[in-house]
């Protein structure tokens, strides 16, 4: 009994070693990646992101074509040579999984897919620190003889502990292993997940900062009440519409991804359309930080502060900015799946969080011109909150993932909870009886898949 009980505190001590130095080594690659990417921001395009300055707009519309045009030229062919001439990447799923991520190919896959979002590509950079950590916990599990169901948990709680390292979200990352990597909500699996994604963004916060991913200043003061949760329901509809769709076309987008020699100039070509749009909308450049930072910036009059792209004297229209919205709702989630189908590889999170949140800020401005005096008492911000928590919980299918990570890139108070849980709940919902509908007619019907999140992770 006693050896047994020693040999169990030695595998515990093992355990707790192992989770303590991948914590700490993600980290730093996290926050390394996070620094990555304003570099390349600032030497593609000129400027480097953050909650005050989240896009592009100052800068000239040549270079912003130029810039995500040559980026994805130069992403296109390494990517060609490493999928024709060496051995192909797999998924973070797989890799959970047991298939083996292969060192110098994931390292140089992870890079290029920070390097396109810098130059201004349309994807999400989110899907990079994951890989990288997934790799590093299959060697570092391979050298403490750590297999099976175990070796399985901590690659998934690894890769989490990627994605909670880049955008300091620990919740965010322990639900996103639990939820969408394992399905398994344990006590166990839950706890060696939160401590990883702890560790992680902890140390990220030494290399990157610790600053809010959003600027939130225009919710301060607002308080939720039942309007708010009544936009939550219908927000939470139009989510669970949109989600779905998005969540279906990036499907259909990586299943159908280019191949060969194909990438090479389809890359460059998705890359044009995007520079050409943002011309005229810049929201659409990037992972959807923008695009979001637009419609939480829009103040409840309708008018836009400087971090949205326009100075109190320039501010536009209430019925133009709807449309403006309308336009990078459209543009943006078109852009992301053809920037996917073209061949890139990325991930759907902040585009997901971006079109919730234009989502909520146009239905927001909507009802401010339908019912004005319903309206009155909404922020825009918050419409936009509580759209970005539904459309996330829908394409990902996983709403305790997609709340955390809203709330803790947002530092939203904690009283908005409600209508988002009330819009992620009604947006799945509704997602689910569409899908069910469609899939009932033969001539609609699709095998089902594991969400969008397994095919593009």
């Amino acid at each position: 009994m006693k050896r047994t009980d020693a040999s169990g505190v030695r595998r515990g001590l093992t355990t707790l070693t192992l989770l303590l130095a991948l914590g700490v080594v993600i980290g730093l690659a996290s926050g390394l990646l996070a620094v990555m990417l304003k570099v390349v921001e600032r030497f593609m395009m000129g400027y480097s992101e953050t909650a005050d300055v989240p896009g592009p707009y100052a800068v000239a519309s040549w270079r912003r074509v130029t810039s995500v045009v040559l980026g994805s030229l130069f992403a296109g062919f390494i990517w060609w040579l490493l999928r024709t001439r060496t051995r192909r990447v797999p998924s973070v799923s797989k890799a959970v999984e047991g298939e083996s991520l292969p060192v110098w190919q994931t390292t140089v896959h992870v890079l290029l897919q920070i390097f396109i979002v810098g130059s201004g590509s349309s994807i999400g950079r989110e899907v990079a620190p994951r890989e990288f950590a997934a790799m590093l916990a299959q060697r570092m599990c391979k050298a403490f003889g750590i297999d099976g169901r175990q070796g399985r948990a901590i690659v998934a709680c690894a890769a989490a502990a990627g994605l909670a390292g880049v955008y300091d979200a620990p919740l965010a990352g322990a639900f996103f292993a639990v939820e969408i990597l394992l399905v398994d909500i344990s006590i166990r699996t839950v706890a060696l997940a939160l401590g990883m994604c702890a560790v992680s963004a902890y140390v990220a916060s030494f290399i990157k900062g610790d600053a809010v991913f959003y600027d939130m200043r225009l919710i301060k003061g607002s308080i939720p009440d039942w309007r708010l949760v009544v936009f939550a329901v219908i927000c939470g509809v139009c989510a669970g519409m949109v989600g779905l769709l998005f969540r279906k076309a990036s499907s259909w987008a990586q299943t159908n991804q280019a191949q060969g020699i194909g990438i090479v100039w389809q890359m460059p070509l998705a890359a044009m359309f995007t520079g050409v749009v943002a011309i005229w909308l810049p929201q659409v450049m990037g992972n959807g930080r923008t695009a979001a930072q637009f419609a939480f910036s829009t103040a409840p009059g309708g008018k836009m502060s400087i971090n949205a792209g326009s100075t109190p004297a320039t501010a536009p229209s209430l019925r133009w900015v709807a449309l403006v919205m309308l336009a990078v709702l459209l543009a943006k989630m078109a852009l992301t799946v053809l920037t996917i189908r073209s061949g890139a590889s990325g991930g759907v999170l902040q585009p997901g969080i971006a079109l919730g949140a234009v989502l909520g800020g146009l239905l927001g401005i909507l009802a401010f011109l339908v019912f004005p005096g319903f309206a009155a008492h909404l922020s825009v911000t918050a419409c936009a909150l509580v759209g970005a928590a539904g459309l996330l919980s829908v394409s990902q299918q996983a709403p305790l993932m997609a709340m955390s990570l809203v709330m803790e890139l947002t530092n939203a108070p904690s009283s908005y909870l409600l209508p988002m849980a009330i819009a992620s709940v009604t947006g799945l919902v509704v997602s689910w009886w569409l899908e069910a509908s469609f899939s009932s007619r033969p001539q609609l019907k699709e095998p089902r898949c594991r969400g969008v999140q397994g095919k593009i992770s």
